[in-house]
């Protein structure tokens, strides 16, 4: 559509070629630097996790535990009131052992790997070196998948900048375009349709 504005035409406005070297900047960015900077984001935030990835998969470890007993709940009174509707049921707590990878051994309130936990019943869970429950380590491939989000993210918001720059510009330029015609009509427009008025 803006074409046009690079001609030569003596009804050409200067600001009719700012507009068309704008809408210019503005496809590029679009088309060229946005991708570039949303792939350089994404390939950051990629190393980043998939360092994060690794520091936890030589810090974390799957340790072998045992439902010692069912977690004590919460007490209720008789005048309590009734729970609210929950949205997810709650996960059932246990009190388990495991022994950690340095050898000492512990014993917490951890959640319930089965439905419904029974004592002496064996399940593995995430603990650090010296036994302390840590979560699961992060996925290389949902490291890679998050990554790839923020890229994309990042590409989709230097596109948002590029046309909000460029409708900023734009606005402004019609701004002045209405000052001119503004000054232009009030110059004309006292001997506007006067015979004889020189017009």
């Amino acid at each position: 559509m803006g074409v046009w504005r690079w001609r030569r035409n003596p009804l050409r406005r200067p600001t009719d070629l700012v507009e068309a070297w704008v809408a210019f900047a503005a496809l590029v960015c679009v088309l060229l630097v946005a991708p570039l900077f949303g792939w350089v984001a994404g390939l950051q935030v990629d190393g980043t996790l998939q360092r994060a990835a690794r520091e936890q998969r030589h810090e974390r470890y799957l340790v072998p535990a045992v439902v010692v007993r069912p977690a004590p709940g919460p007490a209720a009174g008789p005048a309590a009131d009734p729970p609210p509707q929950r949205q997810a049921p709650e996960r059932t707590e246990v009190v388990a052992s495991w022994t950690a990878p340095d050898g000492s051994s512990h014993e917490g309130t951890v959640p319930a790997a089965e439905e419904p936990p029974r004592p002496g019943d064996r399940f593995r869970m995430w603990t650090d070196v010296r036994g302390r429950l840590v979560g699961q380590p992060l996925d290389p491939s949902a490291a890679s998948f998050h990554a790839a989000a923020a890229g994309l993210a990042a590409a989709l918001a230097a596109a948002a900048l590029a046309e909000t720059v460029r409708r900023l510009v734009v606005r402004r330029l019609m701004h002045r375009r209405y000052v001119h015609l503004d000054r232009a009509w009030a110059q004309a427009g006292p001997d506007w349709g006067r015979a004889g008025a020189g017009s």
